[in-house]
C-alpha cells in the first residue's frame, strides 16, 4: 500500500464517538430527513444522520420502500427552478449563474447522502441501504432515478484513487476469510481446508480491494493460481492432489475466480482496476511471468444454444468448442455489446479472447450454464489500453486467430442445425 493509502486507512478506520448521540426521537422519518437537510450543524447533523441510519436498519420492507419513495418524490429537484436557472445561464455566463444552475439540477437527496456519510462508520450502511434499493427498483421504476444518484455518489467515493489493493493469506484475520468464504461467487469454497488449499500454497495468491471506509469488507477479490502453460480446466487448478510448484518456476498466472463482495456497489467497476494492478505487481515480484490469463465461466452459453435449438452436447468437444466461440465472438445484446456478460467485463478491459475448453468445469453449475465449457481471456500487458480502446470505441473484439477460426466453425453449425 502507498504512504496516502496507510494513512486514509488510518484516518477512516479510527471509531469516532457521538457525545450525547439519542438513541430514539418521536419524529416520523420524513421528518428526521427534513430536519437532516436542514441543519448545518456538525454534531446535530451527525445525530440526526445516526438516528436516520438505525431506523432504517430497523424497518421491514414496506417502511423502506417509503422512505425510498419519500427521496425519489419529495427530495427531487425542481424542473421549473432549473430551467429558470438555465435561462439565467444561457443569457449571462458566468460563475454566479453557473453556480445557481448547478445547484437547482442537484436533487436534495444527493446532499441528504452526502450528510449521513458524515456519520461515523456510515459508509459500509450506504452500501448496504443501496443493496435494498435495487431489490425495490426492479418493480418500481420510480425509483431508478434515486439508485442513479447512489451511482453517481458512490463512483466518487469508490474511485480507485480511495481503493487500497491488500494481498489474502492463510494468515489473514479470520474474519476476513471468513468473508472470501462467503462471498465466493465462482467457484464455492466448501470448507476450510477447501480455503486453504487456495491461500496457503506457495503457487497460489488472492488480492482484495477495500475502501478505507469500510476497512473490514472486501469490495471485490481474485484468485490467482501461479502455473507452467496455460491450464485447461479448474479441476484440475483446485485439486486436493495436484503437485504444487514453485513460484519463481511460474509463467502463466491465471486469474481463475473474480468475485463482487457488495450488492450495493452494483455498476461500480473494480475489476478492471484489480485484475491489471495485480498482473503489475505480480509481474515485478515474479518477472518470469510472461502470460496472464483468466480461466472464466461462459455463463450465457446453454441459453444461447437453447435460443437457437440447439441441443448442447458436451460430449462432442469439438462441436460444443466451436459453439462457444462464436458465441463469445459473434453473440450480440441489441446495443451491439457481447451478450455474455463474462466477456462484456474481460473485453472491456483490454483483455483478448484466446481459448476455449470442453471438459473444463464439470461442476453441476458448470455443466447446466456452459456444458463445461471454459474460455481463456488473454491479458498482454502490452495491448489492453489498444484493444480497450477499439472495443470501447468501435466494439471491435480482440480475439487469437485460433479463436475466429473456430467461430467460423461455429457458424456453418448453426447454418447446418438450421437447415434441418
Amino acid at each position: 500500500m502507498t504512504m496516502l493509502a496507510d494513512l486514509l486507512s488510518t484516518v477512516f478506520e479510527r471509531p469516532i464517538r457521538i457525545p450525547g448521540r439519542a438513541t430514539a426521537d418521536a419524529r416520523s422519518t420524513p421528518d428526521l430527513v427534513e430536519a437532516l437537510a436542514g441543519t448545518d450543524g456538525e454534531r446535530s447533523g451527525q445525530i440526526l444522520g445516526r438516528l436516520i441510519l438505525d431506523r432504517f436498519e430497523h424497518m421491514d420492507d414496506d417502511a423502506r420502500l417509503e422512505f425510498f419513495t419519500y427521496l425519489a418524490t419529495e427530495m427531487d429537484f425542481d424542473p421549473g427552478a432549473v430551467r429558470a436557472a438555465l435561462d439565467a445561464y444561457e443569457q449571462d455566463p458566468g460563475r454566479i449563474t453557473y453556480q445557481r444552475f448547478a445547484e437547482a439540477a442537484e436533487p436534495r437527496r444527493q446532499e441528504f447522502v452526502r450528510r449521513l456519510n458524515r456519520v461515523p462508520q456510515a459508509t459500509g450502511e450506504l452500501v448496504a441501504m443501496r443493496a435494498h434499493l435495487l431489490k425495490h427498483t426492479r418493480s418500481n421504476g420510480a425509483l431508478a432515478a434515486l439508485d442513479l444518484d447512489f451511482q453517481h455518489l458512490f463512483s466518487s467515493w469508490f474511485n480507485r484513487g480511495f481503493l487500497v489493493l491488500r494481498p489474502i493469506n492463510w494468515e489473514s484475520p479470520a474474519h476476513i476469510l471468513d468473508k472470501i468464504i462467503a462471498y465466493e461467487a465462482v467457484h464455492a469454497i466448501d470448507s476450510w481446508d477447501d480455503l486453504r488449499r487456495r491461500l496457503a500454497p506457495e503457487d497460489r495468491r488472492c488480492f482484495a480491494f477495500f475502501h478505507p471506509a469500510m476497512a473490514d469488507e472486501p469490495l471485490i477479490f481474485v484468485e490467482v493460481a501461479l502455473t507452467k502453460g496455460i491450464p485447461d480446466s479448474v479441476q484440475g487448478l483446485l485439486s486436493e492432489d495436484r503437485q504444487g510448484i514453485f513460484a519463481e518456476d511460474a509463467d502463466t498466472a491465471v486469474f481463475y475466480s473474480i468475485s463482487n463482495c457488495q450488492a450495493g456497489l452494483a455498476n461500480i467497476s473494480f475489476g478492471n482496476s484489480l485484475i491489471k494492478q495485480v498482473a503489475v505487481d505480480i509481474s515485478l515480484q515474479l518477472p518470469g511471468l510472461k502470460t496472464f490469463v483468466t480461466l472464466s465461466p461462459i455463463p450465457g452459453l446453454n441459453t444461447w444454444l437453447a435460443e437457437c435449438g440447439i441441443d448442447a452436447d458436451p460430449s462432442d468437444t469439438d462441436r460444443i468448442r466451436n459453439l462457444a466461440a462464436h458465441y463469445l465472438l459473434e453473440s450480440k445484446r441489441a446495443d451491439g455489446a457481447p451478450r455474455d456478460p463474462v466477456a462484456r467485463f474481460h473485453l472491456g478491459n483490454g483483455a483478448q479472447v484466446h481459448k476455449v475448453h470442453a471438459d473444463a468445469d464439470v461442476s453441476d453449475n458448470g455443466l447446466a450454464q456452459s456444458s463445461g465449457v471454459m474460455v481463456n481471456y488473454l491479458y498482454d500487458l502490452k495491448k489492453v489500453s489498444q484493444n480497450h480502446e477499439r472495443f470501447a470505441t468501435e466494439g471491435k473484439i480482440a480475439a487469437s486467430s485460433e479463436m475466429r477460426s473456430m467461430s467460423s466453425g461455429g457458424k456453418k453449425l448453426l447454418v447446418e442445425e438450421k437447415g434441418q
